[in-house]
């Protein structure tokens, strides 16, 4: 067997269980349990990076053989490692260095060398600070807070809505709320300006949670107009809290059983998608804690959001100086970007209009668990992640559907390149661009080899902002469109927080993931969410397909994102084939296209076209036949 398809693992059984039709019932079939090798470390270094895989992967008794991407690691935990190896160490390493060796054993290696040798300056550490009068923005907020007094009402909202079943304490959820935005200062932080710069000031207030009663039918309207809500960044929190109570659960007051939806909605200037995790599990803990009467008790957080503004301008330095990193890596990125493409050619039902279009809607999209568990199958034989795997597959079907052979992705990473932030809420997360060559009809492993190469070397250049990467690049902007791409490809596969409230069975609407909700900031987003069963087995890869509408039939959308599917099935049924070769349309279209459309039989029989049409009126004389505005015609009418 090729590499690709030899197990990793093996479940001995009596017998296959089989379902009534008399198949093999998948469902049935048990998860082999995670192997690891058990390899005792022999050094204190290989010791330290036991301690940090077994930390950040979650899986017990790791040894110094076992392969970090086998155990479940991506690119997100591999910036972890190399957060910790900082902290711990004061070593720098590349994210390439874990990708090359994805062994404790192996990246023991590569620390020793950096410890003798030096692989370049540590970082500056990121520790608490004296607070200024006036902190900065960080970039990111700063580029935020100029669009968004360009943008739509509550076009760049957050929302958490959360069903709660079961008997709810609402004084202690709002005790909760308050103890989470007390937590965390970017959730109680407004923007005062004066001359047009603004800076950040920490407001000594929480929100108060809305309480209103509706019903079922009247919930998704009252939902989606909380999560519209206006901000006033320069004098209110950048947070409000909706409690939608169902009337048919009894009277008002607390403690009272039933159904409620709680809406959470933030500005994007004050969090960003991985800042969900912590924010669940601080306000389970605090729930928790306020219904027994108690204030939470929690670790102190080791730095606040103000300390990371600062130290992000200290790290990247100025870029006049040719030595800082905001030059170095400017430079990188300028090298990486020249030539790309203005505008890819895509499928596109109408013409972009002129002042770019941003109704965006959405289409689901679903990868089988087989398709997902076979998917990390050739990113684990390939030294790549299932990001990167899936890339690859989306750059091959752009390039088949006439976008050509340059084909820029944009993508958001967590930011986070310091364990310090871990576990603080803000607004931390930038957008890389991946641009991928698909020229020369590679097969999919050659074409991974390149999405994994390229990809590497932006991990390594993520510290300099997009903002200013657009600032230095000065591209050509697109209406409608982020510079540099119109398509953007999401995957989040760090497991929710699923810290629920006691006594309440917490469950997120999916209707209000980050993926689909809101104006299309791009023609298409692939926004992709992977899910793990208890035994971390693969269960499947949810997500839509957001499209601009303005360019985008629904139809089409659909279409492109089958396609998609079938594209990644191909990807891991033959590896080695060349993209060139997939069939991308299915039997229904491949006969409507080549059959129905060609078909070149007579549908006159007999008879010239006045005779058809005259027999047509006299069969159905008062039917509508001609419609322009308000003009309507009957077939007699039109036939006078």
């Amino acid at each position: 067997l090729p590499t690709y398809m030899i197990p990793t693992a093996f479940v001995i059984l009596d017998r296959l269980p089989l379902n009534h039709n008399g198949k093999i019932d998948r469902h049935a079939l048990p998860a082999p349990e995670t192997v690891v090798s058990g390899t005792a470390p022999r050094t204190p270094v290989e010791e330290i990076l036991c301690g940090l895989f077994t930390q950040v992967l979650a899986v017990p008794g790791i040894g110094i053989d076992d392969d970090f991407f086998a155990l479940g690691g991506d690119s997100l935990l591999v910036m972890r490692v190399l957060a910790g190896l900082r902290s711990a160490l004061s070593v720098e390493l590349q994210v390439r260095a874990v990708f090359e060796a994805p062994t404790v054993a192996g990246l023991a290696v590569r620390v020793e060398e950096a410890r003798a040798g030096g692989l370049g300056p540590v970082r500056p550490p990121l520790v608490r600070a004296k607070r200024s009068e006036r902190s900065p923005l960080s970039f990111a907020q700063h580029q935020l807070w100029i669009v968004d007094q360009l943008a739509e009402p509550g076009g760049y909202n957050i929302p958490l809505v959360l069903r709660l079943s079961g008997q709810l304490d609402r004084a202690a959820l709002e005790a909760a709320i308050g103890d989470v935005a007390w937590r965390h200062e970017s959730l109680r932080t407004a923007f005062p300006s004066q001359d047009g710069h603004p800076w950040q000031r920490v407001l000594d207030a929480v929100p108060e949670l809305t309480v209103v009663g509706t019903d079922e039918e009247g919930l998704g309207t009252a939902v989606k107009e909380a999560t519209l809500y206006a901000f006033d960044l320069t004098a209110e929190l950048p947070m409000r809290a909706f409690l939608f109570a169902l009337r048919s659960d009894g009277p008002d007051g607390p403690g009272e059983p039933g159904e409620h939806v709680l809406v959470l909605v933030f500005h994007h200037i004050a969090i960003d998608g991985w800042s969900l995790a912590p924010l669940r599990h601080d306000l389970a803990l605090a729930y928790a804690a306020r219904t027994r009467g108690e204030a939470p008790a929690w670790e102190p957080l080791p730095v606040r959001y103000a300390d990371y503004a600062r130290w992000q301008r200290d790290l990247l330095g100025d870029a006049a100086d040719p030595d800082s990193l905001m030059s170095v890596q400017t430079g990188y990125w300028r090298e990486a970007l020249a030539g790309v493409p203005d505008e890819l050619v895509l499928p596109a039902d109408r013409p972009r209009p002129p002042a770019g279009g941003h109704r965006g809607e959405s289409v689901p999209l679903r990868l089988s668990p087989e398709l997902h568990g076979r998917l990390l199958t050739v990113a684990r034989a390939n030294q790549s992640t299932l990001f990167m795997t899936v890339q690859a597959g989306l750059a091959a079907l752009l390039s088949r559907l006439g976008a050509g052979t340059d084909v820029p992705i944009g993508t958001a990473v967590a930011g986070r390149t310091d364990e310090a932030l871990d576990n603080l809420v803000g607004f931390f997360a930038t957008t890389l661009v991946l641009r991928t060559d698909t020229s020369g009809d590679p097969s999919f492993l050659e074409l991974l080899t390149r999405v994994r190469e390229t990809d590497l070397a932006a991990y390594t250049h993520q510290d300099v902002p997009f903002e200013q990467i657009v600032d230095a690049l000065n591209p050509t902007r697109i209406p409608g469109c982020p510079p540099f791409f119109q398509v953007m490809l999401g995957l989040k596969n760090t497991p929710d927080d699923e810290a629920g409230l006691p006594g309440l069975t917490t469950v997120p609407d999916p209707a209000y993931s980050l993926y689909g909700l809101g104006d299309a900031k791009c023609d298409l987003l692939f926004g992709l969410t992977e899910s793990v069963s208890a035994d971390t087995t693969p269960a499947g890869i949810d997500g839509v397909l957001q499209y601009a509408s303005d360019r985008f039939d629904r139809g089409t959308a659909e279409s492109i994102a089958a396609r998609l599917v079938r594209m990644l099935e191909a990807m891991v049924a033959d590896p080695g084939a060349r993209v060139s070769e997939v069939e991308l349309l299915a039997p229904e279209e491949r006969h409507e296209q080549l059959e129905k459309w060609n078909a070149t039989t007579a549908w006159m029989s007999k008879g010239n076209l006045a005779e058809v049409f005259e027999a047509r009126v006299a069969a159905a004389p008062d039917a509508e036949t001609v419609v322009c505005g308000e003009t309507r015609l009957s077939a007699t009418e039109l036939n006078t």
